[in-house]
C-alpha cells in the first residue's frame, strides 16, 4: 500500500517569507472558505511567528484576528498551527516562564491545536518548558530540530537531537530546514534514523525554496517516511517562501505516494484572492527581489523568513554608507555590491561565533553582525567594534549552549570587556513577571480579555500593546501605507492625502522631518512631537516617558570643556531597554564606559558607552527617536 503524505499550508508563513506584513483579519476571513474548499490541507498553519506582532502593528486586536481565523479550520476538522521560538515565545527577546505558560493556554483556547517549537541554539533547555507547557495546554507539541549545515551539525547530531526531545515528551518531530539548505541526502538520512527509533512520531519537513534544493529534499524526505510536507501556494510559492502545492502534489504522485486530490477551482480562488490582498496593500511591503529564487544563499545560510527585512534592512543601511563615502569623496556602492559583501561576512563571521543555527532571531543577530562588520570596516573602523547587547547575550551562554567553539580573536574581546561567560539555564535569568503587568492592565483600567488573553499580549509585546492601545500603532501605519502608496504614483509630484483616522484626531499626522536652508545650507531637522489626548507620535518605551531636550546652562559649566557621545550608527535612541533600568538624567556624573543609552537598529539594541568621564549638560534626543550615524546624543563637560 503507498505511503500517504499530507500537507500542510503556511499561509501565514508565506506572507512572512515574502515581506513585513500578513492580511488582516477581514482578508484572512474571506479567503479561509476557498482554503477549505481545496480539499488537500490536514493542516494550515494560523498564527504564532510574527502574525501577532504585525497585527499590534497595525493597530489592530491579534486575539480577535486569531479566533475568528482559527474558527473555519476548527469548523472544517482541518488542525491549525503555530509558531514559536521556545525562550522567546512569538517575540525576539526571552520571555519569563510564567508568561510563556499562558501563552499556551491561551492560544489553546483561541483555537490552535499544534505548537511547533523551536530554539535557535538547539538547545534542549530551551524547549523543554514548550514541550511540557503545550501538553498542559491540551495542544499537540512539535519539536523542531533547526537544520543547518557545518561541521558541527551532523546527521548525528541532528538524530540526538531527536532522540532528546522525544525524551522530553514532544509529541511530533519537525525538519525545520529554515534557510532552505539542508542538503537532501542528508535530510532523507536524518528523517530515517527518527523513524527507525521512533516509528510512532509524526514527522513534517518544512523547507524554503530559495537556494534551489527544497523539491529533492521533499522528495527525499518522502523516501524516508515522512508524514506532512508544509507547503505554499501562488502568487506567493518559491523565491525567499516555499514550493507550490500544485509541484509537490504533482511530484509526490508521481513517485507514487498517496496524496490528496486538489480541487483547482478554489485553488485559482485563493490564488486570486491571495493576488488582490497583495495589490490592496500588502505588495508595498514585498521587495521584488524576495520573489526569485537565489542560490548565493547557499553560502550564508540566511533563512528565507528573514529575507523580506534583509533588503529593507540593507536599502537603509546603503543610503547611510554611500553618504558617508560621498560626504569622504570615496565611489558609491550598489545595492548588490552591499548584499554580496554581506554575504560574505556572514560566512566569515557564522563559525567564529559559534555556529549558531541562522533561525530567529540567531540568523538576524549573525546578519546584524555582520552587516554592521561591513558599515564599519567600509568607513575605515575594525571589525567586531559595534556588537549588540543581544549579540552578547548570545555569545556568553544567556540565550543557549552555542554548538560551536567561539574564536580566539572573539574571546579575547570577551575578556578586554570584562564580560562573563554563564552556563546555567537560560530560563533562570528571567523572573515571572505575570504579576506586573496585571497590576499595569489594573491600573490602566484595560479588560483582561476573554482566557486573559489581553494580559497575555500585554505581557508578550508591551511595547506594541501600549502603541495599539494608545491609537500611535494604527495611525503610525496608516501614514507609512500613505507614503509608500504615494512614492508609486510617480506622476503626481505631491504624495497622496492621508486620510484621518476615525477618532478625528489629526493632529498625529505631522511631519518627522523637514529640510530647512539657513544661509544657503541645508539641515535635516527631525521633529518630535508632544503626545495629544493620550495618543503618543512614537510608540515609545512607556517605562520611560519620553524625554525633552535638556540643556542644564548653570554657571559652573561655563567654562569646562564640552565632551559629545556620538551616536555610531542610525535607529532609534532610547535612554534604557528595560524597566530595571534608571535613565540617564541631566547633571548625572558619567564614568568612561558608563552605558549613556541605546541605539535600537535591525531588531537589536546597541549600548551606547561614554567614551570620556563628565557631567551632563544636555540629551539631545527625546526617548524612542530616530537617530542618524554621527548624531551628537548626549553632551558632557
Amino acid at each position: 500500500m503507498a505511503k500517504e503524505i499530507k500537507f500542510s499550508l503556511l499561509y501565514r508563513d508565506m506572507w512572512q517569507s515574502s515581506g513585513k506584513y500578513v492580511p488582516t483579519v477581514e482578508q484572512l476571513l474571506e479567503v479561509a472558505p476557498a482554503i477549505v474548499d481545496m480539499g488537500c490541507f490536514a493542516r494550515v498553519e494560523t498564527n504564532g511567528g510574527g502574525f501577532e506582532q504585525i497585527n499590534l502593528l497595525f493597530g489592530e486586536n491579534p486575539n480577535v484576528a486569531v479566533r475568528k481565523w482559527t474558527q473555519p479550520f476548527n469548523d472544517a476538522g482541518i488542525q491549525t498551527h503555530m509558531l514559536e521560538r521556545g525562550l522567546n515565545g512569538i517575540r525576539m527577546s526571552p520571555v519569563p516562564a510564567d508568561i510563556r505558560r499562558l501563552m499556551f493556554r491561551v492560544k489553546k483556547k483561541q483555537g490552535t491545536d499544534i505548537a511547533r517549537s523551536f530554539d535557535g541554539l538547539n538547545d534542549p533547555r530551551n524547549l523543554e518548558s514548550s514541550i511540557k507547557f503545550a501538553k498542559e495546554a491540551g495542544m499537540i507539541s512539535q519539536a523542531a530540530l533547526s537544520l543547518t549545515v557545518s561541521e558541527v551539525h551532523t546527521v548525528e547530531y541532528y538524530t540526538k537531537l531527536a532522540d532528546t526531545l522525544i525524551e522530553m515528551g514532544a509529541d511530533e518531530i519537525c525538519m525545520k530546514d529554515m534557510a532552505g539548505i539542508a542538503r537532501p541526502a542528508s535530510v532523507g538520512k536524518i528523517i530515517k534514523n527518527i523513524k527507525d527509533r521512533h516509528p510512532d512520531i509524526p514527522i513534517t519537513y518544512h523547507g524554503h525554496a530559495g537556494p534551489g534544493f527544497q523539491m529533492a529534499s521533499i522528495l527525499e524526505a518522502a523516501y524516508a517516511g515522512v508524514d506532512y510536507v508544509d507547503t505554499a501556494m501562488e502568487p506567493l510559492a518559491w523565491g525567499t517562501g516555499h514550493a507550490d502545492v500544485l509541484a509537490i502534489q504533482a511530484m509526490l504522485k508521481d513517485a507514487g505516494f498517496n496524496v490528496p486530490d486538489i480541487n483547482m477551482k478554489a485553488y485559482m480562488k485563493v490564488r486570486s484572492l491571495t493576488q488582490k490582498y497583495i495589490d490592496d496593500f500588502l505588495g508595498y511591503y514585498i521587495n521584488p527581489k524576495n520573489r526569485l529564487m537565489n542560490s548565493l544563499l547557499i553560502g550564508p545560510g540566511l533563512p528565507g523568513g528573514m529575507m523580506g527585512s534583509l533588503m529593507a534592512d540593507l536599502e537603509s543601511n546603503l543610503e547611510s554608507l554611500n553618504k558617508w563615502l560621498a560626504k569622504n569623496d570615496k565611489q558609491e556602492i550598489t545595492l548588490d555590491d552591499l548584499l554580496i559583501k554581506l554575504f560574505k561576512e556572514v560566512a566569515y563571521v557564522w563559525p567564529k561565533i559559534g555556529n549558531p543555527p541562522l533561525v530567529t532571531p540567531f540568523s538576524q543577530y549573525v546578519k546584524n553582525l555582520a552587516l554592521m562588520n561591513v558599515m564599519q570596516m567600509e568607513r575605515g573602523k575594525k571589525r567586531w567594534s559595534i556588537i549588540a547587547d543581544n549579540i552578547w547575550d548570545m555569545i556568553l551562554g544567556r540565550a543557549g549552549k552555542l554548538p560551536g567553539t567561539l574564536a580566539p580573536e572573539i574571546v579575547q574581546l570577551i575578556k578586554e570587556q570584562g564580560r562573563e561567560f554563564y552556563d546555567g539555564n537560560p530560563q533562570d535569568l528571567y523572573p515571572d513577571q505575570l504579576n506586573e503587568f496585571r497590576a499595569e492592565m489594573k491600573k490602566n483600567n484595560w479588560d483582561f480579555g476573554q482566557d486573559d488573553e489581553e494580559l497575555f499580549e500585554l505581557a508578550m509585546h508591551p511595547e506594541q500593546y501600549r502603541a495599539y492601545k494608545s491609537g500611535a500603532a494604527k495611525t503610525a501605519f496608516e501614514q507609512d501605507l500613505a507614503k509608500r502608496r504615494a512614492a508609486t504614483q510617480v506622476e503626481k509630484p505631491q504624495p497622496a492625502p492621508v486620510d484621518a483616522p476615525a477618532n478625528g484626531v489629526t493632529n498625529n499626522f505631522q511631519p518627522r522631518q523637514l529640510v530647512i536652508n539657513v544661509d544657503n545650507e541645508e539641515y535635516m531637522v527631525y521633529i518630535s512631537y508632544p503626545e495629544n489626548d493620550g495618543i503618543p507620535f512614537h510608540p515609545v518605551n512607556k517605562a520611560v516617558p519620553p524625554q525633552p531636550k535638556v540643556v542644564d546652562n548653570r554657571s559652573d559649566f561655563s567654562n569646562g570643556k564640552i565632551k559629545e557621545v556620538i551616536s555610531p550608527l542610525e535607529g532609534k535612541f532610547y535612554l534604557t531597554k528595560d524597566p530595571s533600568e534608571t535613565p540617564l538624567k541631566v547633571g548625572a556624573q558619567v564614568k568612561v564606559g558608563e552605558i549613556i543609552g541605546y541605539i535600537e537598529s535591525m531588531k537589536t539594541y546597541n549600548a551606547i558607552a561614554a567614551e570620556e568621564s563628565g557631567k551632563v549638560t544636555e540629551i539631545c534626543f527625546s526617548n524612542g527617536d530616530l537617530v542618524e550615524e554621527d548624531d551628537i546624543l548626549v553632551k558632557l563637560n
